[in-house]
């Protein structure tokens, strides 16, 4: 519970951003019992946190750059964001071919580094229900059959997936369940510093209006710098890098349930990752951004390369009339003058700006989803003097999310439940259900008898019962909000289902505002 504002329409904290890091940090500071309002300008996720590669990781090349304590921190995560969140959060193991081609010769990491990094990956970050590494014999295992007949042998680790955008929508769920005000397509267009507080000047639906926050924190991703020296009007206290990341989804290559991880003679590496049933995600590329982040869009280039990269080491060369869909996101990487894009850290950098008279600013640099608890803690604790109730004690790290409450293990059980609970939801549609809302996928179907309960379908099994759930608890207002951030259906409606769904969604959001 939220605690009484002094004086009404004061917050404890502002927040700008509703990406992962700033929807991290307004769910921690609401379970303490701070005020919070939350600002996005657009919908949540709708940058950065919706563009990732999807995973939960350690990752494994910031070994090289000696990274120890990121990779230790996002390690320890995984299992924690896994136990708390199981129906967006799972494990997946990861294949990571080994060959004559690779050799240190061409630039590619030797099979004695890949064990020992492995080795540190393992034990690094106090792995408890992830398996360990172990080597594979690609001519027996069925990981070799996609593969070009050269790779014979392959090293497999664990990692784990996210359903990154509902990760973010599901800790802006929470925190609006603890009393933060959570506002989407609302920019805040200044903020101005007094003494003891911040006064923002917000606008939404071309309306402006005035909120005061004890606190502020610019958790804008890449536009972060812009935030400092446009709203604020501050001078940015650290450097902010923006590296495009760009993917491509082609038609299901492989068959089985892992991932491959290829390292590329450029030293980057390429995931190629089962994805949504159907297909094969691939990516990601690693280069300077310049422009603005909000028309980042994956270049004919990277396209290009992410096929070539799969295609040296698929039996089928991946080919550019492949691609059913690419997505691109700006990365806000804090600038550590690395000379390469890919060697940029990931880390997060905290930038605090305050003294006595001067009311808090808390600017948010880099990052990365796998860790986002954890920045949102160390947020708090550099808050702790100007927001009283960032001394309360961290919590979030037993707490689940919305839905998570069932086992880690408990997927398929859940779905089985459900379709006792309902015998007429067909089993893939349980298994979408739960896998994106677990167990609050009983409250879509509440009170159904026959899929005609559920309304309208508007394309795959996508039904009017669930868009509205989508409107009413998760913020969504338009049909990219579903498609592509609260779920991926948009890789299986056609343009004019998607039309008639944002059709749908407008009308009915017109009626409930004259109602």
């Amino acid at each position: 519970m939220s605690l009484r504002r002094e004086q009404p329409g004061l917050y404890d904290l502002a927040i700008i951003g509703g990406g992962i890091n700033g929807c991290g940090i307004a769910r921690d500071a609401a379970g303490r019992g701070a005020s919070v309002v939350l600002f996005e300008q657009n919908d949540l996720a709708s940058g950065t946190s919706s563009a990732s590669t999807k995973l939960i990781h350690g990752g494994l090349r910031y070994l090289e750059r000696a990274e120890f304590r990121l990779v230790r921190e996002a390690l320890r995560e995984r299992e924690v964001l896994w136990a708390n969140a199981p129906h967006i959060v799972w494990p997946l193991r990861f294949v990571l071919p080994h060959g004559p081609g690779l050799s240190p010769a061409s630039g590619l990491r030797p099979a004695w580094l890949l064990r020992l990094g492995l080795l540190l990956y393992d034990h690094l970050g106090g792995r408890k229900r992830l398996p360990g590494t172990y080597s594979l014999d690609l001519a027996r295992d069925e990981a070799g059959a996609p593969l070009k007949p050269g790779f014979r042998r392959a090293f497999e680790y664990s990692d784990c997936w996210v359903e990154d955008s509902r990760l973010v929508v599901l800790n802006a769920r929470d925190a609006a369940a603890r009393g933060a005000a959570i506002r989407t397509r609302t920019r805040v267009v200044a903020a101005n510093r007094l003494a003891d507080r911040w006064e923002l000047t917000v606008e939404a639906a071309g309306r402006r209006e005035t909120v005061q926050a004890r606190a502020l924190v610019n958790a804008a991703g890449p536009w972060v710098a812009q935030v400092l020296t446009g709203v604020v009007r501050a001078k940015a206290a650290a450097g902010v890098r923006l590296v495009q990341g760009s993917h491509i989804v082609v038609r299901r290559i492989f068959r089985h349930d892992r991932a491959y991880i290829f390292q590329n003679a450029d030293g980057r590496i390429v995931f190629a990752i089962p994805y949504e049933r159907d297909f094969t995600l691939i990516g990601t590329t690693d280069r300077d951004y310049h422009g603005d982040p909000a028309e980042v869009a994956a270049s004919e280039e990277e396209i290009a390369y992410l096929c070539a990269a799969a295609s040296a080491y698929f039996r089928e060369a991946v080919r550019r009339e492949d691609v059913v869909w690419t997505y691109s996101g700006v990365r806000p990487l804090y600038d550590d003058g690395a000379t390469k894009a890919q060697e940029a850290t990931r880390d997060y950098v905290l930038a605090l700006d305050a003294g006595p008279g001067r009311a808090a600013l808390l600017s948010v640099f880099g990052g990365k989803i796998t860790t986002y608890r954890r920045l949102a803690e160390s947020a708090l604790e550099h808050l702790r003097d100007h927001v009283a109730a960032a001394r309360a004690p961290a919590w979030t790290g037993q707490a689940r999310l919305p839905g998570g409450d069932f086992p880690a293990t408990g997927f398929e059980p859940l779905v089985a439940a459900i379709r006792r609970e309902y015998p007429f939801v067909e089993a893939g549609l349980a298994a979408r259900l739960v896998r994106a809302y677990g167990t609050d996928a009983r409250e879509i179907l509440a009170g159904a008898r026959s899929p005609a309960d559920l309304g309208r379908v508007f394309g795959a099994d996508l039904t009017e019962r669930e868009v509205r759930y989508l409107m009413r608890r998760e913020w969504a207002m338009r049909a990219e909000d579903v498609l592509w951030r609260r779920s991926k259906l948009g890789l299986r409606l056609e343009a004019a289902q998607a039309a008639a769904l944002d059709a749908f969604m407008r009308e009915d959001a017109v009626a409930s505002s004259a109602a």
